[in-house]
């Protein structure tokens, strides 16, 4: 049996809280039934830029390389990915198998256009980098108007 803090609220401060107290009802309910030994978490970001480049690190540990997939577009990049995992244990008397599956996604806003063709990203130890090489800018061209 597990034991739940009383939390004392208002009916207008839970109607505020609906979706956590239905999540926290619903982990508590049948969380103890069937236990889940991992929870897709959602995706830790690190971004930073310099002069020429914007780089981001993403925590993706035990996906494989295979299952993540990156997408820029103008000034957004996405990652995505799934993990799929299945655990069988046998021993005398008993035999217990489990399956979890998940995906995340996540978009990074980035603070200027990037060069997407050259665009370099490695996955080693359930670690993304991914180095976006910033455009350069174009110079303004000034346009003379015809009077007629």
């Amino acid at each position: 049996m597990n034991i739940v803090k009383y939390r004392p609220r208002s009916s207008w401060q839970t109607l505020d809280n609906l979706p956590e107290e239905i999540n926290r009802l619903f982990d508590f309910s049948v969380g103890g039934l069937f236990p889940v030994s991992q929870k897709v978490a959602s995706l830790a970001l690190d971004v930073w830029d310099d002069k020429e480049n914007i780089y981001v690190e993403a925590d993706l540990p035990g996906i494989d390389e295979k299952d993540i997939k990156l997408n820029v577009k103008g000034d957004v990049l996405s990652i995505s990915g799934k993990k799929e995992e299945s655990k069988e244990e046998k021993k005398k008397g008993y035999f217990h198998c489990e399956r979890f599956q998940g995906s995340f996604f996540r978009e990074v806003v980035l603070n200027s256009a990037v060069d997407t063709a050259k665009v370099k990203a490695k996955y080693k130890k359930g670690v993304l980098s991914v180095t976006l090489p910033k455009k350069e800018k174009e110079d303004e061209k000034a346009i003379s108007i015809d009077v007629e």
